[in-house]
């Protein structure tokens, strides 16, 4: 039994990849940070991830569509998106695509931690504005 939740990280940005990185390896098991969509269903097909944490503009495959995609998977990882967009069809678009999180980046430090937390209880979040 695992201890520690496993978690697939997808940013295109180096610098905020390894933010998200630094932070959430503290609690959890980060099993890679890619820097596409297309990438990041290549390595959740491989290593099964609980949690997979996606920004919505990326190249080759953006957030959204790479929600959509990994919840038509049989065994399919909570998907949280961390994001600049804070519109309300960000938002929208995002749950629509599976999504049982959304945390902006500017509320990252405060609230990824605890949307992983939530989203793997069952739960849904969503960043307060």
């Amino acid at each position: 039994m695992r201890n520690r939740a496993r978690i697939l990280i997808a940013e295109d940005h180096e610098l905020m990849r390894n933010k998200v990185v630094r932070l959430l390896k503290r609690d959890f098991e980060v099993l890679d940070a890619v820097t596409d969509g297309e990438a990041l269903l290549e390595a959740a097909a491989r290593l099964n991830p609980d949690v997979c944490v996606l920004d919505i503009s990326m190249p080759r495959l953006n957030g959204i569509e790479t929600a959509t995609h990994l919840k038509k998977r049989p065994s399919p990882a909570k998907v949280i998106f961390l994001t600049i967009h804070s519109d309300s069809d960000s938002v929208s678009a995002a749950f629509r695509s599976g999504a049982e999180g959304y945390v902006f980046k500017t509320r990252m430090a405060a609230d990824l931690i605890i949307a992983v937390r939530e989203v793997l209880a069952g739960r849904t979040f969503l960043s307060p504005c």
